[in-house]
């Protein structure tokens, strides 16, 4: 069960995407992955006969769709979006949240700062077209009317002002339209976070409590592993799923091996904020339970991730008897060719999904990152990084200032 990020493209992109790179992965490591109709009750997914060491397996792959809560949370006007920047700007500076991430990772700070910057340079650009359009046609007008227009009152002077406020929105408007540099993009993707100081929206909350009645009836089915994936922010969803079924007592003992994969997570974003009370409990809870596997992958060479940092220590929140997650690197310098590296280098957000692609220089042992392997393969996620041992380079010291849990 695959949780995306914040993100509102529709789930047969994500269909497209393994197909696509499974096949890449199999040709690269000698297996064979076919994708077939889904044949699960999901909304939305597909079905996956692999046989990989000798084994042929069977998986089905589900969505868990909240597009379009995004999309909605992205249907602002202009005006409103930069109301949003104002908002989120201080929810992370005034409450110091921006100042203790930055002794985490710079990279994910910088691309929370990114979409401030071009907003603001967007709009000083409009200023200044909106500036220039009001001289103009102050001069168009004075030359019309044979001098200064102070004889015919105010209105030569507000029909200038009316042109350039039309200028300066329009300018915004095609800025908004066409956000080739996903500053816009990014700017609601924040803000959907910091809107309610690191709670989660009510929307959020109920789609997630859909999301747990899809996972608990899988956990009481006949098959191997349950294995949720949450990419980015949805890590810290699928953390607070699991979190809330494990209370509940709703993961069977003697059921499905129940598995949690995070992949390039964005964590201390929330749940360094003041109002995160929930998701910091959801952390420490699932950090000490028996009841599933909790691995966490990222790389030091995606920027948008808090790399190699352990999201319960450094949210301030390990209790004794801490056990998850493990924490390794997918090591994109190891894992891929010099030349794949080169292409990617300047695409970001391809490189923030590459968990999800093929590997083309994988060393080739058993407990690699292998995507393919862990979603499609015959070994559990607790059977395959059975012994792994940690990141030597993982970031464990707590940074948050906010360490209160719901109760």
């Amino acid at each position: 069960m695959y949780i995306p990020g914040y993100d509102p493209v529709p789930p047969r992109k994500y269909r497209e995407r393994y197909r696509v790179q499974a096949a890449k992965q199999a040709a690269l490591s000698g297996y064979e992955i076919a994708i077939g109709r889904k044949e699960t009750r999901g909304r939305f997914g597909w079905h996956v006969t692999a046989r990989i060491d000798g084994h042929v397996t069977e998986a089905d792959v589900e969505v868990m769709y909240w597009a379009d809560i995004v999309r909605g949370s992205m249907d602002r006007g202009i005006l409103a979006t930069y109301g949003q920047l104002a908002r989120t700007a201080w929810a992370y500076v005034g409450s110091g949240a921006l100042f203790r991430l930055m002794r985490l990772r710079k990279g994910p700070v910088i691309a929370a700062l990114y979409p401030v910057v071009v907003l603001l340079a967007q709009a000083a650009l409009a200023l200044a077209f909106g500036l220039l359009t009001f001289r103009l046609c102050q001069a168009m007008l004075e030359a019309a009317i044979g001098g200064p227009g102070d004889r015919f009152g105010p209105l030569p002077t507000g029909l200038a002002t009316a042109a350039g406020v039309a200028i300066f929105l329009r300018v915004l408007r095609w800025c908004q339209r066409r956000d080739h540099l996903l500053a816009w993009y990014l700017m609601h993707d924040y803000a959907f976070s910091a809107r309610h100081r690191g709670a989660y929206p009510p929307a959020q909350e109920a789609r997630m409590a859909e999301f747990g009645e899809e996972i608990a009836e899988a956990l009481a089915t006949d098959i191997d592993e349950v294995l949720i994936v949450g990419h980015s922010s949805g890590a810290y969803i699928a953390v607070s799923i699991l979190a809330e079924l494990i209370r509940h007592g709703r993961v069977p003992a003697g059921g499905p091996a129940l598995s949690l994969l995070t992949l390039g997570h964005v964590v201390p974003m929330v749940s360094f904020l003041p109002g995160a009370t929930r998701l910091r409990a959801d952390l420490a809870c699932l950090s000490t339970r028996d009841e599933l596997t909790w691995i966490d992958v990222t790389a030091p060479g995606d920027g948008c991730a808090f790399a190699l940092c352990d999201p319960v220590a450094v949210s301030g929140v390990a209790p004794e008897g801490k056990r998850w997650p493990l924490v390794i690197s997918a090591a994109f310098s190891r894992t891929l060719r010099p030349a794949t590296r080169r292409a990617l280098r300047w695409r970001f957000f391809e490189l923030h999904f590459q968990y999800l692609n093929a590997f083309d220089n994988l060393p080739g042992s058993a407990d690699d990152y292998d995507y393919f392997r862990i979603t499609a393969g015959p070994l559990t996620l607790a059977t395959r990084f059975e012994g792994r041992q940690p990141s030597r380079s993982r970031i464990e010291r707590p940074v948050n200032r906010f360490t209160d849990q719901a109760a």
